[in-house]
């Protein structure tokens, strides 16, 4: 398994709870974490790759980036 770290700009519940949903539905994630206070999101997967996932992440419109 492996663990991948995101920047996401979110502002509210509202937008925390969007990229919460679409992990959510996303096969291939064995577990996440949606930090609003930080504007991080770590999610661990044997499967998915680090782009594959952030595209998900931004389709949501949130603006996102691999965490340096």
């Amino acid at each position: 398994m492996t663990t991948f770290v995101y920047d996401v700009t979110m502002t509210c519940s509202g937008c925390s709870g969007a990229v919460t949903r679409v992990l959510n539905k996303l096969q291939g994630v064995d577990s996440f974490q949606v930090v609003l206070d930080t504007q991080k999101v770590t999610v661990e997967s044997s499967t998915l790759t680090q782009d594959e996932i952030l595209a998900v992440i931004q389709k949501t419109g949130k603006a996102a980036k691999v965490a340096a």
